[in-house]
């Protein structure tokens, strides 16, 4: 998802955060667990009742791994990358999951924003700038990844001719 924020200073000309989208919030993942619990736990006390005890403790594993599993997505969703642009910078920073983050600096007037689609139906963002090419935005969706690719065209053209955005 792109989240385009006000600038923090004058000098800032755009700045956005790049996050991957994720639906299922707090409250639905409770419900959601709530609702696998209760449906593996009726169900391996039926199997408890006809005498297949070892069943009950597999429904429970797979409660656990469904529980893991969502963690570790949510875990995933905490990487984030963030755009700045001011007259004389384009900044990248990327921040993982982990909390590593890794920036990059381009001059405005030199960087390029490629995007590519591909031919299986999905696409490319790269930033371009004195024969380096640096992939971004994929924590967005092929249509947030297009989108961007022209807010940050846009900016990065009215950063040139030196027009607020």
């Amino acid at each position: 998802m792109n989240d385009s924020v006000p600038a923090t200073s004058d000098a800032s000309l755009f700045r956005a955060i790049l996050h991957p989208h994720r639906s299922l919030g707090p409250k639905g993942f409770l419900i959601l667990m709530i609702g696998i619990g209760a449906v593996s736990f009726v169900t391996g006390l039926v199997f408890l009742l006809l005498g297949a005890w070892p069943v009950m403790g597999f429904f429970g594993l797979d409660v656990l791994l469904v529980y893991i599993a969502f963690k570790l997505n949510y875990r995933a969703a905490r990487a984030y990358e963030l755009v700045e642009l001011t007259p004389h910078a384009l900044k990248l920073t990327q921040i993982s999951a982990s909390g590593k983050s890794k920036s990059f600096e381009f001059n405005p007037y030199w960087v390029r924003v490629l995007f590519t689609e591909r031919p299986d139906g999905g696409n490319n963002l790269k930033l371009v700038s004195h024969g380096r090419e640096l992939e971004f935005g994929r924590l967005l969706n092929d249509d947030e990844r297009r989108d961007f690719a022209e807010a940050l065209s846009s900016a990065l053209d009215a950063a040139r001719v030196g027009t607020p955005v």
